[in-house]
């Protein structure tokens, strides 16, 4: 077997196989969705560029080696037909992993998968928060006539009541400003972290114990990730994004994550392998805390 021809090889599979499902802390699920992007599009190839980037990292990722933890990658999502399809599908996959008492990793596809992982949170009666890394609010109640639309993702998950906490915004429309502060959704825009710099405490006192994170990668600066539909200046620099994603993990209990909306480029491997990184980097924090 030659991991660095499939598709979509186990992460990390060139170090550690692919681990079995009942022994691995991680199992990571590619969704290669693409339907409502809007901007650049390449989203659907994410999943596979981050997978096949992640043959390339190094089992120790400067503080620990994750990976004895156990990392599962299981097959893609089935991205045809119906969103509605497509999202109960993402349901199910993330609800097989929660029943081995697993952390769920979503490698994206377009924002709206996130919109699929919630009900398997929710269905098992779990309170947790979202903690949302984006450079885009995807607060608007439909986009183009699509509810399920990228740039809809966050007010979907605010529909269903749960608590929203927003990083590295820095676009979003006079509708989705008013609505947050409205609502309010509380954040850190990237502008304010630029201002202010790294807050000693990221989330507010009130916000739940269990938080799920995505990570849009667009979050970042567009000099470190280009690869990305709609490119923001402004973005979270990698020492930064790393400090945001450690005080949380040290604030609150992560219960899954994901990172979406890489669209990979030609020969430019810069950006599939940081996704990959960020990933295992992620991996590496809350299993430093779990072995505490």
């Amino acid at each position: 077997m030659n991991l660095f021809r499939e598709k979509y090889p186990p992460f990390l599979g060139s170090e550690t196989g692919n681990v079995p499902p009942g022994k691995a802390l991680f199992h990571v699920i590619p969704v290669p969705f693409e339907k409502s992007v809007s901007y650049g599009t390449g989203t659907r190839r994410g999943p596979s560029a981050i997978l096949r980037a992640s043959q390339q990292l190094e089992l120790f990722d400067g503080h620990s080696v994750p990976a004895e933890n156990g990392i599962h990658t299981t097959g893609p999502v089935r991205c045809s037909g119906p969103t509605a399809g497509v999202l109960d599908r993402i349901t199910r996959a993330c609800s097989a992993a929660l029943a081995h008492s697993a952390i769920p990793v979503i490698l994206g596809g377009e924002h709206s998968v996130t919109c699929g992982v919630m009900p398997a949170f929710t269905g098992r009666g779990i309170q947790f928060g979202v903690v949302q890394f984006d450079a885009h609010a995807d607060l608007r109640d439909s986009y183009e006539g699509d509810r399920y639309s990228h740039a809809s993702a966050m007010k979907r998950v605010v529909d269903l009541g749960i608590p929203l906490f927003q990083i590295g915004i820095r676009s979003l429309s006079p509708g989705e400003q008013e609505f947050r502060k409205s609502l309010p959704v509380p954040g850190i825009d990237a502008e304010d972290l630029f201002k202010n710099g790294l807050p000693a405490k990221v989330l507010p006192d009130d916000f739940p114990g269990d938080i799920y994170v995505t990570f849009d990668i667009d979050a970042l600066s567009p000099s470190l990730v280009p690869a990305t539909g709609t490119p923001e200046p402004g973005g979270l620099d990698w020492y930064t994004a790393m400090a945001l994603v450690e005080r949380i993990c040290a604030e609150r209990e992560i219960i899954g994550f994901d990172l979406v909306e890489l669209a990979p480029q030609k020969n430019h491997h810069a950006s599939d392998f940081t996704a990959a990184r960020l990933i295992y980097n992620t991996m590496g924090m809350i299993s430093r805390k779990h072995a505490l």
